[in-house]
């Protein structure tokens, strides 16, 4: 736990006032999960992944999106080599322990599904040949809610790939003050170095997987992602993959928390973020000034909570 503590102590030094948001992200990578930051421009998305990526100890890519990239310029392509009069395997950016997808919606279907399908098989095919991909294995993309013109939005299918979704937001007054006071010649991420080694992602995951998460819990799990698919509001529900993720993403705050078993809260926190980009409004809601994490809110107050016993060793 003292370098995960560090680790988010050297990411909130860059990224200003946004100390909720990083634990967000970093519960989802923990989680064994891929991210989508959804914000305007400015507001800090890639800093935060070249940072992450550096504290971690990870090997980072960057790509960006842009409507004429092909799925080789992601995952590779095999190129002949008169020497050995064989084709030799060239490895795209995807080949890397933490990718930075940026601007993913400026890409054609085709191009976005090549990345997608590297993320949830962790290993990408070429000429039949298959190759894993390293581990750990991060993906985090980043889209402009409000800029549609020459995008192509990614379909539910595909949005559901990934576990969480986070926006930054723009900082408060105190903070802004900070961050342009902070305003020098050198990009802010040269400064951070790595505080763990990635190897050591693996072994807290395996944690993880052993933190104490009770029946009554992973019912309450359920009956959230149920009341998605019967909700007045929604034209779409949340998936079991879903559910699956907040049971993974409850785990990985609680373990944030130094706890070894779950509690409602650790749940009730990660539900907006898992279920967001999931589920579907009807119009007529929108037009009651209604959106995704105001009917999400409404669930959770429906749903009820069960009481659980907090004395575990």
């Amino acid at each position: 736990m003292e370098s995960l503590e560090k680790v988010l102590a050297t990411v909130n030094s860059v990224i200003i006032g946004k100390s909720t948001e990083v634990s967000l992200v970093l519960a989802g990578i923990l989680s064994r999960g891929h991210l989508l930051l959804e914000d305007v421009p400015g507001t800090g998305k890639t800093t935060l992944c070249k940072v992450l990526a550096k504290s971690l100890g990870c090997s980072f890519k960057r790509i960006q999106f842009t409507p004429d990239l092909m799925p080789s310029d992601i995952i590779g392509l095999s190129i002949y080599d008169k020497g050995k009069e064989a084709f030799v395997f060239q490895p795209g950016p995807v080949m890397s322990q933490f990718v930075l997808a940026d601007e993913i919606n400026r890409a054609s279907p085709k191009t976005q599904a090549a990345l997608l399908e590297a993320m949830a098989e962790k290993q990408v095919t070429i000429d039949g040949k298959t190759f894993p991909l390293p581990d750990p294995f991060i993906v985090v993309a980043t889209q402009n809610p409000i800029e549609y013109e020459g995008t192509y939005p990614l379909p539910e299918a595909q949005l559901d790939r990934f576990t969480l979704k986070v926006s930054l937001g723009y900082p408060e007054e105190s903070d802004e003050n900070e961050i342009v006071q902070l305003t020098g010649s050198h990009d802010p991420s040269d400064k951070v170095k790595k505080v763990m080694k990635a190897g050591e992602i693996s072994i807290m995951q395996a944690e993880i997987d052993k933190i104490f998460l009770s029946d009554p819990l992973r019912n309450y799990i359920v009956k959230l992602a149920g009341a998605t698919r019967t909700h007045s509001d929604l034209i779409l529900g949340v998936s079991s993959r879903a559910a699956q993720h907040l049971y993974r993403v409850a785990k990985s705050r609680a373990y944030l928390a130094s706890r070894n078993y779950v509690l409602p809260d650790d749940i009730k926190s990660m539900v907006k973020a898992v279920f967001s980009h999931r589920i579907v409004l009807r119009p007529e809601a929108r037009l009651k000034g209604k959106n995704e994490i105001t009917v999400i809110e409404e669930i959770i107050n429906q749903v009820f909570v069960p009481v659980v016993p907090v004395d575990r060793d």
